[in-house]
Parts: structure tokens; sequence; C-alpha cells
């Protein structure tokens, strides 16, 4: 697909040095990116709690609608994704392949997560359908095209393996440091006490959220580059069929560890983001108090800010795969102190402590496995894989995504859960029976401590930084033997 469109001067981006620069970092990585992965990290944890306790969704269509349609929903995402990623395989312009859709899908970012919010106060029938065009036009589309390209932006970048760590740093610091300080800090302690159930709070404030995605994401546009793309015409990735593509990915073992590695990660994951809330409200603390969901961030945040500085320099000397095994094995044990008393804060701030300890290698440096991964494919097919390895990445997280929540909706309607409700303008709170205090603790906890060793296991045979180095230097001299 030609883009000439984008060759205007005024599309150009502002970074022109081979080298990465300090503005690339801080802009590009950093503060570019912050708005979209805000709105993203906002709905991960708080849009299921908008239909079970503002649009009171939980018992529709008898306790079936919230636990099928997160699964139907992101099947369609997940085909959505495929396309997206064969689109940005075949996109050819002056600015990039990944980079255009950056700037394609700022605005559409901005409008569909509006239209999230927005429904109407009429029948169940006419909410459920708005909430099914809506999602499905925020996730299977808008957020689609920004996401594929924006996971593309570190691995395209440079072939540096220091500046591409570098890179994936500043990228996962804006995920977690400044969505976290927002989602985990302020809006808990903040807003949903100020939000409560009422629907025209969460409209006013979920609408100034995704307008500040278009500013920042057109900065994320502006100061990124395509180094690896500018190295050739492309034409080896025009003629590959999406056959060939996927014969060669699924035939290599790193790639597939490194798929399974987003397939496990990404279920355990979203099951204790989306069931935080709940936990926080009906286990540990009482409904929006403020106070119980802002500990539990607060102590799981701390260990985040510090591996900014200390995560990179101990992979760079044990190696990144190692690091983030020790990570794990913290992670695990974190869980399981949890898991002893888990309606005790002192012990659940202790194991979420030891937790956050072990989540900084996943959190900061993983990506950069994902990049050396895809160097690797190219050594070893003769052309990138960039597109569906993303599109195969994203199907992984979104179908994990949608598996992970309708199986804790269906959990919730089975357990028989009480929606709070609008007295006199304030929210009053159901007490929850003990089978849905079982069932939200091992949402929250239990499965965490399974997946953690699992990741273990399979993580000690991707060997990938044994051979990186080699083949990225015989990648460069066949580059040089085609120009000459």
């Amino acid at each position: 697909m030609q883009l000439t469109a984008l060759d205007k001067e005024y599309f150009n981006s502002r970074i022109t040095s081979a080298r990465v620069q300090r503005s690339e970092k801080w802009l590009g990585y950093l503060v570019g990116p912050s708005g979209a992965l805000l709105l993203n990290a906002v709905l991960a944890s708080y849009l299921n709690v908008y239909y079970t306790d503002v649009l009171k969704l939980t018992h529709a269509w008898g306790g079936t609608f919230l636990a099928v349609f997160p699964i139907v929903s992101k099947t369609i995402d997940a085909i959505t994704n495929v396309i997206m990623g064969q689109i940005i395989e075949r996109t050819r312009s002056k600015q990039g392949k990944a980079r255009p859709w950056i700037l394609i899908g700022a605005p559409l970012m901005a409008v569909t997560g509006i239209l999230l919010f927005t429904v109407p106060a009429s029948s169940e029938t006419v909410q459920i359908v708005w909430v099914i065009l809506s999602y499905n036009l925020f996730y299977s589309f808008a957020y689609t095209i920004y996401n594929m390209s924006h996971t593309l932006m570190v691995p395209l970048s440079t072939r540096n393996v220091t500046q591409r760590g570098v890179l994936a740093v500043f990228n996962n610091v804006a995920a977690i440091t400044v969505t976290g300080f927002f989602v985990a800090l302020i809006f808990p302690m903040v807003v949903l006490p100020a939000l409560g159930v009422d629907q025209n709070r969460w409209v006013n404030v979920m609408s100034i959220i995704s307008i500040l995605v278009l500013p920042l994401t057109l900065i994320e546009y502006y100061f990124t580059r395509e180094r690896v793309t500018e190295e050739g015409d492309g034409r080896e990735q025009r003629t590959m069929s999406v056959k060939k593509q996927l014969k060669a990915v699924f035939t290599d073992k790193y790639w597939v560890i490194i798929i399974l590695y987003y397939l496990i990660h990404t279920f355990g994951t979203n099951l204790k983001n989306i069931s935080l809330v709940y936990y926080c409200n009906y286990v540990l603390g009482s409904y929006n108090d403020g106070i119980t969901q802002s500990k539990i961030n607060v102590i799981g945040g701390l260990p985040m800010g510090l591996g900014i500085f200390t995560v990179w320099p101990l992979a760079k000397r044990f190696g990144k795969r190692n690091v983030t095994i020790a990570g794990y094995i913290l992670y695990a044990i974190g869980g399981i102190i949890c898991l002893l008393d888990p309606r005790n804060m002192t012990v659940v701030l202790i194991g979420q402590f030891i937790k956050s300890m072990g989540a900084l290698p996943k959190a900061y440096i993983f990506l950069a496995l994902f990049a050396d991964v895809l160097d690797h494919m190219e050594w070893k097919a003769g052309f990138r894989v960039d597109g569906l390895s993303a599109s195969v990445q994203t199907i992984i997280i979104t179908t994990g995504y949608g598996l992970s929540n309708g199986l804790f909706n269906m959990l919730l309607a089975r357990t028989g859960y009480v929606a709070p409700t609008l007295v006199d303008g304030k929210t009053v709170a159901a007490s929850q029976n003990l089978a849905i205090q079982n069932a939200i603790i091992f949402s929250f906890l239990g499965l965490e401590v399974i997946t953690a060793i699992i990741l273990i296991i399979l993580l000690a045979f991707l060997t990938i930084e044994k051979v990186i180095d080699r083949e990225q230097k015989e990648i460069k001299e066949r580059k040089l033997i085609l120009t000459d």
C-alpha cells in the first residue's frame, strides 16, 4: 500500500540522526505514547466496572452477555489485527511502514474512546447494541491501528541492541510510571469516589482522557523514526506471501516461545487487572473507599520507579532472559504470601511489594527480547516478519483479554454479584457472598502464581542472546553485499 500523501515535508519525522536522540527517547517513547497507553490502562482497569456497576449489565441475557461479549469481540479484534499486520507489512511511504498508522490512529482513538461511555439511557437492548458497536469500533478498529504500529516502533527504530534496549525501557516507563500514577493512584483515590455510579460524571471524565490522546499521539509520530525500514527498499517483504511468513515463524523455536509467553502472561495479568477493583471493594476494603486500592498500587508502584535505573544494568550483566526468570521467581513467592491471608492488609502489602519487584524485568526489558527474536527471524528466513509477528502477538493479547474478561464476568454472574445503586446522589454498595469473594481472590491472586511458574519453565528455553550478536553481524554483511 503506497501512502504517497504522507510524502509532504510537514509529515516528516523530527528525528534525523542515525543514532537514537534524547528527544526521541523522551518525546517519542515516553511522552508521546502516554496518551493512548493511559486511555487503554483506564479502560483495562475500569471499563468492566462501568459495565457491571454503572450500566448494571452483569445479569443481562441471564448473565451470559458480559461473559460471551468480550470473547466474541476479542475474536473480531484478533481478525482485524491479522489484517492490520499485513497492511503494515505492505505499507510503503517516506515515513516508514508503521509510523503512518500512528498518525491515522490518533483521531480515531479520541472519537471512539468517547463513544464507549456515551451509552444512551434507554432499554437494555439498545444499551447492549451500543456497547457492542462502540467496543468494537475502539478495540477492533481504532486501537488496533495504533497498537499494531506502536508495538513495532522499538524493533524498527534501530539495530543497535543497547539503544534499542534503552528505547524499550522508556516505552515501558510510559506504560508503567505515567499511566500507573494516574490509574493506580489518582483514579482510585480521587476519581472513582467522585464518579460513583453516576453515568454523566463517567462520560465527562473519560471524554477528557480520550481527547488528550490526540495531541500526545501526534508527538509520538513526529519524534520516532524507522531506521531498520530505511535500510532497504523492502522488495523482499513485498514478495513474501502470508503462507511463507507463517511457515517461517511457526518453525522457529524462539518465535514460538515468545508467543507462548505473551499468551500465558496476558491471560493471568488481565484477570488480575480486571479483578483488582472488585478485590479492593469487597475483600480487602470497602466500596471506593479511596484508600485500599491506593495502598496496593503505591506498594506495587514503588519498585517500578527504582527499576528504571536498576533493571537494564542487571540485564546487560546477567542477560535479559536470566533477569526475567529471576523476576518471575520473586513474583510467584509474593503471590503465595498474599494467598496465606488474602484479607489481611499487612500480609497482602508485603506480598504485593515482592511481586512488584519480580515484575520489573518483564515490564522494562522483555520488549527488547521480542526485538531480538524479530532480528533472528530476519537472519534465518532472509526477510522480516514484523507485521505478522505484531499481528500474532496482538491476537494473543486481545484473545487473552477477552477470555479472562469473559471468565471473570461469568464468575460474577454465577456466584450472584449484586451491583451498587445510586440513592439520593450517593453510591450504596451491597455486601457480596463468600462465593463471590473467593472467585475474586482467585482472579486477583491465585492464577498469577500458576502462570508465573509456567513462565519460569518456558523462559529457560529462550536462549536467543547467545546468538543474536553474530546473527545481526551477518545481516549487515548481507546488506552490504546486496548494496555493492
